[in-house]
Order: structure tokens, then C-alpha cells, then sequence
């Protein structure tokens, strides 16, 4: 028989014995499971007769993954149970690290209501001790100084990461630069506040603040985030575009501001918004170059600019009387810089969208 006419073999179907064949764990199964592991969580800590959530969290945690790799042995099979125990302790993962986040975002509008009214937006902290007051100085002074922090860092940041990208190649400058913004990636932030505090006092004579300096100490720490998210955006760019680019004869300048940097918007611009949310919180600093002021100030260049992570310190610190005045003015107050970083991330997102090229949305 020639091989053209060959009858081809037909496949065997496994028969119910094989090893190949096993059930399926079932919903019900497996949220029995998962109430069984909670409930030996929370028997755990009954001989104490308290609720220890550590030990409720953790034990709860080993007995789900034990109990859904033992079941899923049993009914599905060796391979189908190592998979549903990793899937189980990746899933456990992610719900230990999203718990705090989720309690903190609780905690703190739960507790940042009682002051969110139209009194706190409007007033300032000028001769108020205990009830009342609000946080309009702080917001103006927050978007002041984080605003000129970004003048003064995100151009610098970009065009940094231009040169390494696109012109520095493996020269000496472009590995001094390198090495000197992974440095400044590490730097604590109140090394950056004392440092922006030392420039002011040369130049001012001491004593100096102002929302100016407050900018300085956060550009230094926003520059070397701009700097490396804006240059691995930048050398996700193909080649390609570039050189089919330079081979039309454009210039390359031309090809960088006409081709790279707006193909690379979107990612450049993510970057700096991490870059803002990165310093808008920062306190350490500000209370080193800002200080604190009780009233509204406009002015960056000319006298003490309150932010709000220095008011909320504050408020903590110094309370009046009676206290829970000031500790529910911070609460709210730690309420709204939340809400400022969140229309931030919108903002940010829409822009991004815009400014892509057509090709790419």
C-alpha cells in the first residue's frame, strides 16, 4: 500500500478509566471551602477571646490554599490542582495588598465627612482656635507650589531624557547623568527640602520661606522620576520610526519632536502625573522651606505658603482646643489631597488620549 492511500489512524477516545478524565470542582464546593477556611480563621483566635485579624487573615489564607489544592487533587487531577492553588495564592495575594488600601480609602472619607462642607472650602485658619476654619489656603497654596514645582521639573525631566535617548548614546555625560539620577531617585525627601532650605538662605539670609523654595525641594525630587519614566517611554519608540524618518531627509531634531516624542505622549505624560502624585503629599520638605501660614497667600516668591500634608501635620500635632476640631479638619483635609490626586490621574488619562496620534488611540 503506497503511502498517498494510506488509511490515516483515527484517535482513540480515552476510555472513563484513563487517568486523563476527572471531575470538576464544583461553585458549591468550592465556596464551601472558602467559608470553611474563614471559619477556622476565626476559630483561631477563640482561646483569647478576642478578634486577632492577623492571625484570623493568615490562617484563613493557608487553609483556603490547602483546602482547594486537596480538593482539586482529589476530584480534578494533579495538573488541574496545582493550577487552582496558584491561581488561589495569587488571588490571596492581591486581597492582602488591596485590604489596606481599601481600609485606608475607608477610613478616610468616613471619617474626612463631617467637615466636607461649603465653610471649609471657602474660610482659612486666620483666628480660629478650636471649631470652625477651613482649608481654602492650603488648596491655593497646594496647587501653587506643586504647579511651579512642574515648570520647573518636567521640562528639565524631559529634555534629560531626550539627550540620553536620542543624542547621548554611551557618551561619559550620558553615564554621569545616569548615575546621577539614580542617585536622586534615593535621596530622602528632607535631604531635598534642607537642601532647597541652605540655597534660600544663601540668597535670602536666614529664616527664609516661601512657596518658591517649597517648589525648588519638590522639583528636585520630581525631576529624576520624570527623567526615567520619560526615558523608558522613549526607548519603546522602534527604530524603524525613526529612521524611515531620517531617510525621508528630515532633520533630527524634527524627527524627534515630530515623530518620537509625540508617538511617546501618552507614556510621558503617565510619568509626570506619577511624578506629581509622587510630591504633592510630601511633607518633610515643606515644613523645611514653606512653613505655615494661617491665611491665604498667593504669592510663591514672598512669605510662608501652607500646603495640605503640612496643614494635616498640624492639625495632628496641634489641635487646639477642643481637639477633635483640628482632628476632623484633618481628616477632610487628607480627604481632599486623595480627591486631588484621583482628577489628577482623570486629567491625565484624557490628555494622554488627546495628544496620542490618531494611529494609536
Amino acid at each position: 500500500m503506497s503511502i498517498a492511500t494510506a488509511e490515516r489512524p483515527t484517535a482513540v477516545p480515552p476510555s472513563p478509566n484513563s487517568s486523563m478524565v476527572h471531575g470538576t470542582l464544583g461553585r458549591g464546593l468550592h465556596i464551601g471551602i472558602g467559608l470553611g477556611a474563614v471559619a477556622l480563621g476565626a476559630l483561631s483566635w477563640v482561646p483569647q477571646g478576642a478578634p486577632n485579624w492577623a492571625r484570623w487573615i493568615v490562617v484563613g489564607i493557608v487553609a483556603y490554599c490547602i483546602g482547594i489544592y486537596t480538593a482539586s487533587r482529589r476530584i480534578e487531577g494533579k495538573r488541574r490542582a496545582t493550577d487552582r492553588f496558584v491561581t488561589a495564592v495569587v488571588t490571596c495575594a492581591f486581597g492582602v495588598v488591596a485590604f489596606p488600601l481599601v481600609s485606608v480609602v475607608w477610613t478616610v472619607v468616613s471619617k474626612g465627612a463631617a467637615r466636607f462642607d461649603t465653610e471649609f472650602f471657602t474660610s482659612d485658619m486666620r483666628s480660629v482656635v478650636g471649631e470652625g476654619g477651613g482649608i481654602s489656603h492650603a488648596i491655593v497654596g497646594t496647587i501653587l507650589v506643586t504647579l511651579v514645582a512642574a515648570i520647573m521639573s518636567v521640562p528639565l525631566g524631559v529634555f534629560t531624557a531626550v539627550y540620553l535617548v536620542e543624542y547621548g548614546g554611551k557618551s561619559r555625560l550620558a553615564k554621569a547623568i545616569t548615575a546621577m539620577v539614580d542617585v536622586m531617585t534615593g535621596i530622602p525627601s528632607i535631604v531635598a527640602g534642607l537642601f532647597a532650605y541652605a540655597l534660600f538662605v544663601l540668597a535670602f539670609g536666614p529664616g527664609t520661606r516661601s512657596g518658591l523654595a517649597g517648589a525648588v525641594a519638590l522639583a528636585v525630587l520630581m525631576t529624576p522620576v520624570v527623567v526615567r519614566s520619560s526615558e523608558e517611554m522613549l526607548r519603546l519608540i522602534p527604530n524603524e520610526l525613526r529612521e524611515a524618518s531620517l531617510a525621508l531627509g528630515v532633520p533630527k531634531w524634527k524627527t524627534v519632536t515630530k515623530v518620537v516624542i509625540p508617538t511617546a505622549i501618552s507614556g510621558i505624560i503617565t510619568g509626570v502625573t506619577l511624578a506629581v502624585a509622587r510630591v504633592i503629599g510630601e511633607t518633610a520638605p515643606l515644613l523645611v522651606t514653606a512653613g505655615l501660614a494661617q491665611g491665604m497667600n498667593k504669592n510663591p516668591l514672598d512669605g510662608r505658603m501652607t500646603t495640605l500634608p503640612v496643614f494635616i501635620y498640624y492639625q495632628y500635632v496641634q489641635p487646639g482646643l477642643p481637639p477633635e476640631a483640628g482632628q476632623d479638619r484633618a481628616w477632610t483635609a487628607a480627604l481632599v489631597l486623595i480627591l486631588m490626586v484621583i482628577v489628577l490621574f482623570v486629567l491625565a488619562r484624557i490628555l494622554s488620549t488627546i495628544l496620542k496620534p490618531k494611529g494609536l488611540r
